[in-house]
């Protein structure tokens, strides 16, 4: 078997491949492409690039295996030796489905593919339809969150490389899984980062917090451009992935007259039609845009949904009572309706912490529900905390019962946007998340230390922040697998299996139109909501005393077989046993009633 070795480098004058002791040097194609093949490799065979006569071997760009870490050489890898298992898998559609977004390294002790396929039937068990991988696209070091990768194309070889990759999507297909992976295209991590070795990949003309920005709109950014949507397809078609999250998409500059991310899309719906399997593309970003999810034809970039940030900040800030940073702008349940109901709490309001108006509306007469992903904890509001702690340490700081922790489940679960669980929230997880480094440059260790120290200075952080690069830190940040056995985690995990099981059984609850969620909340003298999706209505307590609401369903909701008055709603779920319906009669007519202690939640139809 010849290999055919090929590397865009635009700049030089002579491309050399090394394989050990020989350079063979490659032919010069159009466009700044370098090509030669090379009968002698095979699977396996260590290489790497000289250029202009360098003695120093750089790693392939496109390298598909970094088994001896992102400064070693690449190693050729076979796609076609893989024996996949999932030839009748066709994928699932993102509408209805639940995701749960895990990290690899922290998910089990072992930190690898092979050890996390073996927790999927917990996943199975619990109700989710699509796990959601932080970044494994390789990095310096052991572990790390993922977001500083540096060889696009390669699988992190501590987590288990191709190989272990492989192996953990197969094996989440035969349990009904479809495997989700979180891309980063808005920057590369700095360490072991060679591409502007080979040609102009970045660009001095868009600043970023990470130096350079990627080119996608410079001189030489058309094989950028292909870079970056080719290595979408790689995943999606020899990984077998069902879907890419895109990291922080308002990070990436483009004034192409066709944004990367409607290209991208594009040609994902090529592949999705090619291979006749369902693909999706989920964003990142915090512009507020409804045009990210509205189709190419409107004039839209046409992916297929992209994260709700203002829901969780309303949610979190009315959970917890939290009004620093962005919460400054959320807390009032006003602003978790809206949320809930417009998608958008800021679409073209004025945002405090800002100073400026953000965001525009979505015409939620048009556009699904399904096209939001929603959520309470996620990697970034977990790990970008100075201690790394997850919501149920934050109510336990603020002194609020842990009993909110089941409200919070039931809004996120049972509202109308596509739901997403963050590793452990099921259980109320009590290790925390920290944000750790492993990086091997000691000089960008002390860095990133001393950076994140003045970070939450700033911000008035009197306690001792962790250090991103001890390994206690990492290894704190791992769940604990003994935990979900314990009674008051059980209890949770069996809330969120429930709420779950319900989610699927009502198809209200899968109502793609936003227009059928409708909410009521107040404020004043207690701190309740009540969200009505067709038949089912959440009734939620957030105050610290009892109330009592009304659980009759509207007269316009009533079926016209029933309008005599003879439904009484049921109570479908309870967050707390002293939950209890009630009713009164006036007159010739009967109110329905239900009971909530403080911070607790029902369900009722």
């Amino acid at each position: 078997m010849s290999i055919r070795f090929e590397v865009w480098a635009p700049n030089a004058e002579r491309v050399e491949v090394v394989t050990g002791d020989a350079r063979r040097p490659l032919k010069a194609m159009t466009s700044g492409w370098w090509r030669a093949e090379n009968p002698d490799a095979g699977h396996g065979t260590d290489y790497g690039f000289a250029l202009d006569g360098s003695e120093k071997v750089l790693p392939d760009p496109r390298s598909p295996w970094q088994p001896n870490g992102v400064h070693g050489q690449s190693r050729v890898y076979d796609h076609e030796r893989f024996a996949w298992t999932d030839q009748h898998w066709h994928g699932r559609p993102l509408s209805g489905s639940v995701l749960y977004e895990m990290h690899v390294g922290t998910f089990t002790q072992e930190g690898t593919f092979d050890a996390a396929a073996e927790r999927l039937d917990h996943l199975v068990a619990l109700g989710i339809d699509a796990v959601e991988l932080l970044p494994v696209a390789a990095f310096p070091g052991h572990h790390g969150w993922g977001y500083d990768g540096v060889h696009l194309w390669a699988p992190h070889e501590p987590y288990g490389g191709p190989d272990g990759l492989k192996r953990f999507v197969d094996a989440a297909h035969a349990r009904g899984l479809a495997v989700v992976l979180d891309v980063v295209y808005n920057h590369l991590g700095p360490d072991g980062n060679k591409l502007a070795a080979y040609g102009p990949y970045f660009t001095d003309v868009h600043p970023t917090p990470w130096g350079a920005a990627v080119n996608f709109d410079q001189e030489g950014s058309e094989e950028v451009r292909a870079f970056v949507v080719q290595n979408a397809l790689m995943w999606l078609r020899d990984y077998h992935f069902d879907g890419l999250r895109i990291d922080a998409v308002h990070a990436i500059t483009d004034h192409s007259a066709i944004h990367i991310l409607e290209e991208l899309s594009c040609a994902v719906a090529c592949l999705s039609a090619h291979l006749g399997r369902e693909l999706f593309l989920i964003a990142e970003s915090d512009l507020n845009d409804p045009r990210l999810v509205t189709s190419r034809e409107a004039g839209g970039y046409g992916l297929d949904a992209q994260w709700s940030d203002d829901f969780h900040h309303a949610l979190h800030a009315a959970l917890t009572g939290e009004r620093q940073g962005y919460y400054c702008d959320f807390g009032p349940l006003e602003a978790l309706k809206k949320a809930l109901t417009n998608v958008f709490v800021h679409d073209g309001t004025w945002s405090t912490y800002r100073g400026r108006r953000h965001g525009r509306p979505v015409d939620v007469q048009k556009t699904p529900a399904h096209r939001f992903v929603g959520f309470l904890q996620n990697h970034d509001q977990v790990g970008n905390r100075a201690a790394g702690d997850r919501i149920g340490a934050v109510l336990a700081t603020s002194r609020i019962p842990p009993s909110m922790l089941k409200v919070g489940a039931a809004l996120v679960l049972l509202a109308p946007f596509t739901p997403m669980l963050f590793m452990g929230e099921e259980w109320g997880a009590s290790t925390p998340w920290c944000y750790f480094t492993d990086h091997q440059d000691a000089e960008l260790a002390r860095a990133v230390r001393e950076g994140r120290r003045r970070e939450f200075a700033r911000h008035g952080w009197t306690r001792a922040i962790p250090d991103p690069q001890a390994v206690e830190t990492f290894r704190r940040s791992v769940l604990d697998w003994t935990e979900p056995d314990r009674p008051h985690h059980h209890d949770l995990l069996e809330w969120h299996r429930s709420l779950l099981a319900l989610r699927r059984a009502w198809p209200e609850l899968n109502e793609p139109r936003l227009t059928e969620t409708t909410v009521e909340a107040d404020d004043d003298t207690a701190r309740w909501l009540m969200m009505r999706r067709g038949r089912v209505c959440v009734a939620a307590n957030l105050g610290t005393r009892p109330v009592v609401l009304p659980a009759s369903a509207p007269a316009a909701s009533v079926p016209a077989e029933d309008a005599s008055g003879a439904v009484r709603p049921r109570l479908l779920l309870a967050s707390d046993p002293a939950i209890r319906l009630a009713a009164d009669i006036i007159g010739d007519s009967e109110s329905a009633f239900v009971e909530l202690p403080a911070a607790s939640a029902a369900v009722l139809a």
